[in-house]
């Protein structure tokens, strides 16, 4: 069972080069793969059913099971996904994106389908790790992952580990409010981070604005081209997120940030932008270091086979360190 704040780092270059496999279980999709040392070298994705739990983790089960006879080296299985997880991290009390996933016991039963050691965590928590051990981050003793999409999504990496926080929801930055500053002030309402700042919030900003449907990219691309309108809602979504990012450098002053997602894709137009407005609200305390994420879409699943590595080898120093 995992402590509620952290699990060791990665103890040595043999653990780093084992192999694991990874799940993250998403609301649209679930991606199985394996992790042989930091490479991805199998991966498979199926849409997630939506009949149930059950049916969810039977597809899991097959589909580890497959990878299993390919890769029988493999230490453990990591799963990643959204949603609030039991004390303990056994169990999913509630994913609101993924039909059924209420008090669902995920490592009991994956345990019991399958000839492997599980770990679970929070897909945003799985990916920070992810990024700290072997991405953008590598090298930080500490750092914040933002993943900036539908919605907004964070996890914490602090002295090289998970920062889970004593109820464990600590990290979910989308649902900080957000309050307007600057110009903003007295004329924003006030609101949940990723209500005003995430890619749906800027997608459904423009087409009001537009009076027609307007993607979060067709926003980005008229906010490049000069469109006024365009450059207003992009400026103020973004500013959101450079002032919850100067509030984080303030107040737990990480060594990096990385952000992911699809809204950066809109590339150096975003970044540098949430870059300048960290800087604005940090004047005079700290320089923000901000570094795009490297691992793509793969970070959850990244993240969570390198905590299976993980979760094996503490195992084995602890039966090694008691005579077993």
């Amino acid at each position: 069972m995992l402590p509620n704040s952290a699990q060791s780092p990665l103890a040595s270059e043999h653990e780093l080069s084992s192999t694991a496999i990874g799940v993250d279980i998403g609301g649209t999709k679930v991606a199985v793969g394996v992790l042989q040392g930091e490479s991805i070298v199998c991966k498979k994705t199926f849409p997630t059913p939506r009949d149930g739990w059950c049916s969810v983790l039977d597809e899991v089960t097959a589909q580890v099971r497959h990878l299993q006879l390919e890769f029988p080296e493999s230490v453990g299985l990591g799963v990643g996904m959204p949603g609030r997880l039991k004390e303990g991290n056994q169990e999913v009390l509630f994913a609101n994106n993924i039909f059924d996933f209420e008090h669902v016991p995920v490592v009991e039963f994956l345990s019991q389908a399958l000839t492997l050691p599980v770990v679970l965590e929070n897909d945003a928590k799985a990916a920070a790790l992810a990024e700290n051990r072997i991405g953008a981050a590598r090298g930080a003793s500490s750092s914040v992952y933002i993943t900036v999409s539908t919605g907004i999504g964070s996890g914490i990496i602090l002295d090289g580990k998970i920062w889970r926080g004593f109820n464990g929801i600590a990290g979910e930055l989308g649902h900080v409010m957000a309050l307007p500053c600057g110009p903003l002030a007295g004329s924003a309402i006030p609101g949940a981070l990723e209500a005003v700042a995430s890619g749906s919030a800027i997608a459904r900003d423009a087409s009001f604005a537009f009076s027609s449907s307007v993607t979060t990219p067709e926003v980005f691309k008229l906010a490049k081209s000069g469109n006024s309108k365009a450059k207003k809602i992009v400026d103020n979504a973004i500013r959101f997120i450079g002032t919850a990012i100067a509030d984080i450098q303030k107040f737990l002053d990480p060594e990096v940030f990385v952000i992911g997602g699809g809204v950066t894709e809109a590339g150096p137009y975003f970044l540098d932008l949430v870059q300048h407005y960290a800087d604005e609200y940090t004047a005079g305390f700290a320089n923000v270091s901000i570094r795009k994420a490297q691992l793509g879409i793969d970070a959850g699943m990244i993240g969570a086979a390198l905590l299976a590595k993980e979760c094996f080898y503490r195992n084995q120093d602890t039966k090694e360190g008691s005579g077993g």
